[in-house]
């Protein structure tokens, strides 16, 4: 029989993964996502991607500050659910919390673990030259993503991937993975292995400062550190436009040929020297303005020697 469900995510990575599940007859009892927050212009509350699916789904929804009470707890059991999935949810749960579905708590992570446990697996794996990513459904521990893993898929990291690539790759992937390990555990068959000792690594919240460039790093490195960020928080540098220092944040880019000074425009296309060779700029967002190609770029602002990136 499918099972009964509950479900915990907010992100549009998690989204996939509910919309597989209820495609698939699993019966989700409730939707648990973060509140409405406070955004755009208008600073209007914005529910998030997993609350607007759940209720255009006919979903209920619920959206605690705190999990760790005894009412929360109670909230919880009384969806008698078989167990809980949880994909980017963003909130830490409390061992009576993992441990009131008869069956488990299945958390969605995008990553190989044990590398990059954390919160920014994908911008991580990119950043460090990471050969490939992946997805993997562990069943879930007090510990920082440390549960013993039930299914995973792997897939290859190329230099023209960015961040947002990446995840749009990994959603579908994973939901496909967590539909066939609640087929396993619905079926008494899913089998689970421990992590690995060897090789953990931490994916640490992006930090505003990591966002600049430092030209004098390798060409591959200041790619994949753009491409990591790219589209947020985007790695930034700065450049004399108009007369006036300006923000640039490059959002992809690709390997070129050349050498100069770490920070040099050495030609009219926006290829710009490395610590060791160059790379060419491919699309890029100006402070304030919205995102654009090189070109377009250049046709309004043109950018050439002798101009240095700061």
């Amino acid at each position: 029989m499918p099972l009964r469900l509950i479900f915990m995510g907010t992100p549009d990575f998690a989204v996939p993964t509910l919309l597989e599940l209820v495609a698939h007859g699993h019966e989700i009892a409730a939707v648990y996502t973060r509140a409405p927050k406070p955004a755009g212009r208008g600073m209007k509350l914005q529910v998030t991607p997993v609350e607007q699916e759940a209720r255009r789904l006919g979903i209920s929804v619920l959206t605690p500050t705190t999990l760790k009470t005894p009412d929360a707890l109670e909230t919880f059991g009384a969806h008698n659910a078989d167990a809980a999935v949880v994909v980017a949810y963003g909130m830490i749960l409390p061992q009576a919390i993992l441990d009131a579905p008869p069956l488990g708590c299945f958390n969605l992570h995008g990553s190989l673990l044990p590398r990059w446990r954390g919160a920014a697996p994908i911008n991580r794996a990119i950043m460090a030259g990471d050969a490939e990513s992946g997805v993997m459904v562990m069943k879930m521990d007090v510990g920082l993503d440390t549960g013993d893993v039930a299914m995973a898929e792997r897939l290859a990291i190329s230099d023209t991937m960015t961040a947002a690539d990446l995840h749009d790759a990994l959603a579908p992937l994973g939901a496909d993975l967590m539909v066939r390990a609640m087929g396993g555990l619905e079926r008494g068959g899913l089998q689970l292995r421990k992590q690995s000792e060897q090789g953990v690594t931490y994916a640490a919240k992006i930090e505003k400062v990591e966002a600049r460039i430092d030209w004098s790093r390798p060409a591959r490195e200041v790619l994949r550190h753009i491409h990591g960020l790219s589209p947020f928080p985007g790695a930034w540098c700065e450049a004399a436009l108009d007369g006036e220092a300006a923000r640039i944040k490059i959002l992809r880019c690709e390997p070129a040929k050349g050498a100069g000074a770490p920070g040099d425009v050495f030609d009219e296309q926006l290829t710009i020297a490395c610590g060791d060779g160059a790379i060419k700029i491919l699309e890029l967002q100006r402070a304030g303005k919205a995102p654009m190609k090189a070109a377009d770029f250049l046709r309004g602002t043109p950018l050439k020697p002798p101009a240095r990136l700061g």
